[in-house]
């Protein structure tokens, strides 16, 4: 009753493979096969196996889904255990997963093809050459986020000023981005700042501004000027009311510090062991964390003085 299905490896069956296992005591692991059509998807050495054994049946494990489905299935299965594939049949099942699942995400798809998420980006970039790729993804987590973080924060601000009684979880689904997001979004309308702003071409960022009255939002163009780290830094150094004070002299120390790292992170993350990365990109970005959190708290006391004076 079963076919030989579709294989993630191109060079076909191998035969020694086979051999070993039909030399196994004992029932082998059961085979996956779509119910649909009885092809194998995953268990075509085991199935040889057991015909070379002279075996009538072997026990299954049905898959419902499409056909795409059980390709991607099939990938997986093969990664996770079993006879293991080769590094160019992964690559060429990352690049059909591209083109059959465009909503998956590229750490999904690295997981699923055994592959890093860098070569299935790259994989995605080829294959966006001819073929158009969805803006949202689907992470492993099973949440959809979209491409352009800019974008779903945008449109979160006009669901927002459209339906005022909606959840944070509905704007979210609606949205395509995190309840939390939804949070922060709706927390900047409320305190009368843009929930979004991006970067143009011609230098200008699209702000989306809510008006409060008719619970409507518009979006102007202005153009900002990015100071450059090394003359604010200069300034920062020769002001006195900085330079006179502990606290001053040890934010201008870390100022120097963070400004001497800009210049040498290709020979910093060259210095990194692989089995050091994980703890230093989470220290990292713990650190980042840190520098905008400061910021902000800046940015807020400004903003309330700012309001002061013209109140």
């Amino acid at each position: 009753m079963l076919q030989v299905g579709e294989s993630p490896r191109t060079g076909g069956r191998n035969e020694e493979h086979v051999a070993r296992l039909a030399e196994l005591d004992g029932p082998l692991p059961p085979i996956l096969v779509e119910r649909q059509t009885m092809r194998v998807i995953d268990g075509t050495h085991r199935l040889l196996a057991a015909v070379s054994k002279g075996l009538s049946a072997i026990e299954v494990e049905f898959f419902d889904g499409s056909s795409a489905d059980a390709f991607l299935k099939a990938v997986e299965a093969n990664v996770t255990h079993g006879l293991p594939l080769s590094l160019a049949d992964r690559r060429a099942a990352a690049e059909r997963i591209v083109t059959s699942h465009p909503n998956l995400s590229d750490r999904t798809i690295a997981r699923t093809a055994g592959l890093g998420a860098r070569a299935v980006a790259a994989i995605r970039r080829r294959v966006a050459e001819t073929a158009d790729q969805p803006q949202v993804r689907v992470g492993r987590d099973g949440k959809v986020r979209p491409l352009n973080r800019l974008e779903g924060r945008r449109r979160a601000a006009e669901l927002i000023a459209e339906r005022p009684g909606a959840s944070l979880r509905e704007v979210a689904r609606l949205a395509g981005i995190s309840p939390a997001t939804v949070s922060d979004v709706r927390r900047r309308l409320a305190a009368g700042e843009a929930p979004a702003t991006g970067a143009a071409s011609d230098g200008t960022v699209s702000v989306v501004f809510p008006n409060q009255r008719t619970r409507a939002t518009a979006t102007r163009r202005i153009r900002l000027v990015r100071s450059d780290p090394a003359m604010v830094l200069e300034k920062l150094l020769r002001d006195p009311s900085l330079r006179h004070k502990e606290e001053g002299r040890q934010l201008l120390r870390l100022f120097q510090q963070n400004a001497m790292g800009l210049k040498e992170w290709s020979e910093l993350t060259a210095v990194v062991p692989t089995h050091c990365t994980a703890l230093v990109v989470d220290l990292t970005r713990q650190f980042a964390e840190t520098w905008l959190e400061f910021a902000q708290q800046l940015d807020q006391r400004v903003r309330v003085v700012d309001r002061a004076a013209t109140g």
